[in-house]
């Protein structure tokens, strides 16, 4: 009886170990054959993040289309240009800085894209006390005739309902 719950035991930790294996061979796998589009859209989102974390507002604003919505906090969307700048310069006051931790995924179709990531912030307030976020982004972008892809809709709260 004990000889078949250690072969049992030693199953599924070989299983699991297998699986554990796979999934991180695909994760290299799709990395290497991602296509020029869905390259181009990482790009874009990369480009946006690296604006925001080194404080470009005029890099960050380049990155969405005119009229892009944007949901800076759950519920409340953002569409006026001169808003979502406001917005940006109030965010710098806490030194904010994004990282994509568990990488990101992208689906393209056409001339529109979908990125979802789960990101984490750090940043700290003026009175010194550090503050840490994290969040799921869904965004999409719209391929331009000139072939640069910008954000036509920005939602870092993707997992706010679920926290509801």
């Amino acid at each position: 009886m004990i000889y078949k719950r250690c072969m049992y035991v030693a199953l599924v930790i070989c299983l699991g170990m297998t699986t554990n294996m796979n999934s991180q061979t695909q994760k290299v796998m799709q990395t290497k054959t991602i296509s020029k589009d869905r390259q181009d859209v990482l790009n874009a989102i990369e480009s946006m993040t690296r604006s925001f974390n080194s404080k470009d507002i005029e890099g960050i604003m380049a990155s969405y289309q005119t009229g892009a919505l944007v949901i800076f906090e759950p519920e409340t969307m953002v569409t006026d240009f001169k808003v979502l700048k406001e917005m940006f310069l109030g965010a710098f006051s806490i030194n904010p800085k994004f990282e994509y931790p568990k990488g990101h995924e992208i689906f393209v179709h056409g001339d529109v894209a979908t990125h979802i990531a789960p990101w984490t912030m750090t940043g700290t307030a003026p009175d010194g006390t550090i503050i840490q976020q994290s969040g799921l982004s869904m965004a999409n972008l719209k391929k331009q005739k000139n072939g640069k892809w910008l954000l036509t809709f920005d939602n870092p709260h993707g997992s706010f309902l679920m926290k509801k």
